[in-house]
């Protein structure tokens, strides 16, 4: 495998049902050109080499290299596999009325959030409240993650390992 350059990405995961494809890969890519608008003023060190990407819940899950970025799930548990494998697993910072959550560990050791309403609508008010209170923070940890070095595997195909140096 040959080695590429280091970069930092920050992930955001919607399902690969027709119905996420159709209503939450917009709404991933609205939410990447957010994050991106706040990577580039906000008063982060220096982020210069962060990239946002929106990938496939099935990407993500077969892809062991990509576990350790950065992630955002979005879509619910019944259209995102990876929001389904987290329901239990990552804890719950917000929930409204049962109808649309935000999950992420308050102290954020690790990186991840899934954000999920009951619907559509509901989805795009949960990205809503997590880019008002919780983005600021969630950047700010991910900020602090070293780089990792892209590589090729067998196939051709980019392969994304953690940097431990």
């Amino acid at each position: 495998m040959a080695e590429g350059l280091p970069l930092r990405l920050l992930l955001i995961v919607t399902g690969s049902t027709l119905r996420a494809e159709q209503m939450d890969r917009p709404l991933a890519y609205y939410l990447k050109q957010r994050i991106e608008q706040a990577l580039a003023s906000g008063p982060y060190d220096d982020v210069s080499d962060y990239h946002v990407q929106v990938v496939a819940d099935f990407r993500w899950i077969q892809d062991e290299g990509l576990h350790e970025m950065a992630t955002i799930s979005l879509g619910g548990p019944g259209v995102n596999e990876l929001a389904h494998r987290w329901l239990e697993e990552v804890p719950v910072s917000l929930a409204y009325n049962e109808r649309y959550f935000i999950q992420m560990d308050p102290d954020l050791n690790e990186p991840r959030v899934s954000i999920w309403g009951m619907d559509n609508p509901t989805t795009q008010i949960a990205v809503s409240v997590f880019l008002d209170r919780f983005l600021p923070r969630f950047l700010e940890r991910c900020a602090s993650l070293p780089p990792s070095v892209l590589d090729s595997d067998d196939e051709g195909e980019p392969e994304i390992e953690a940097d431990d140096d």
